[in-house]
């Protein structure tokens, strides 16, 4: 536990790719107090069941406000789209009734109902999230009109975690998970997994320029903003000193490394136990 609470904003993935989140929001906002809790120890969520997720996603959750976090995103799209509907309505109110979390998936799915043109909208994400059909709840909660085609796409993660985005097998595995969303005339494609942003470039190539990219990365980042103007009853109690802290249950030369390059810049980190 830290010794100085800092009245952080808290960012939690199950893994490394929360922390480009991290990055969209700090462009964004670069007074605040950030605290990023990275559950490496245990990744990946995208494979577990609902229950495990859930159970994951609130053991953070108590150690996140327990080290000073007035509000927690989730920037995991399994953690968000299992856990959070649950956290939100049911856990917070009997424990932390002063305290906020939020989720990645509907500020995404907000802004490619906003941009698809021919209300047909692709996703891509990993098998929980696909699995959890959350994205099209909310879509279609949006605008019933829309029509949701979803591709779960199980080998980008570990693609991106060995640094090998720019390969051609991932090229490969790339144009097999983009073309039947692209033969389904998608104008308007969600990367549904927060390490997806990595890969933004690659796929834009594949995809061409007629269809609309949603990067949580960028997406989140103005939402948040917006969120905290919304709501200054939880702006006013967040620190302004501009630090940022790492911290992971698995801490390894890997996620100095890759937490570095989805930072854009050198990071340093500790271990925490849960």
């Amino acid at each position: 536990m830290l010794k100085n609470k800092e009245n952080f904003v808290g960012v939690f993935d199950s893994g490394f790719g929360g922390i480009n989140i991290l990055r969209g929001i700090v462009k964004k906002l670069p007074d605040y107090n950030y605290f990023y809790f990275g559950d490496t120890a245990r990744t990946p969520y995208g494979t577990r069941s609902k229950e495990i997720v859930y159970e994951f996603t609130r053991q953070a959750v108590d150690f996140m406000f327990a080290n000073g976090c007035e509000i927690i995103i989730l920037a995991c799209n399994t953690a968000s789209s299992s856990a959070l509907r649950k956290i939100q309505r049911k856990y917070l109110p009997m424990h932390y009734p002063a305290k906020k979390v939020l989720g990645v998936l509907i500020p995404a799915a907000e802004e490619a109902a906003a941009r698809t043109k021919n209300k047909r909208v692709g996703i891509i994400a990993t098998e929980g999230t696909v699995r959890s059909a959350v994205f099209a709840r909310e879509l279609t909660k949006i605008n019933p009109q829309i029509k949701v085609f979803q591709n779960p796409c199980p080998l980008l993660v570990p693609i991106v975690e060995a640094g090998e985005q720019n390969s051609k097998a991932a090229k490969l595995i790339l144009e097999k998970y983009l073309k039947p969303l692209i033969k389904k005339n998608v104008d308007t494609l969600i990367l549904g997994c927060t390490h997806y942003g990595i890969l933004e470039k690659q796929i834009r190539k594949i995809v061409g320029r007629s269809i609309s990219i949603i990067s949580e990365a960028k997406v989140v980042a103005k939402k948040f903003k917006d969120y905290l103007e919304r709501h200054p009853e939880v702006k006013s109690k967040l620190g302004k000193d501009g630090v940022v802290f790492f911290n992971s249950t698995d801490l390894t030369g890997k996620f100095i490394v890759l937490g570095s390059k989805f930072f854009g810049k050198k990071i340093k980190a500790r271990k925490m136990v849960l």
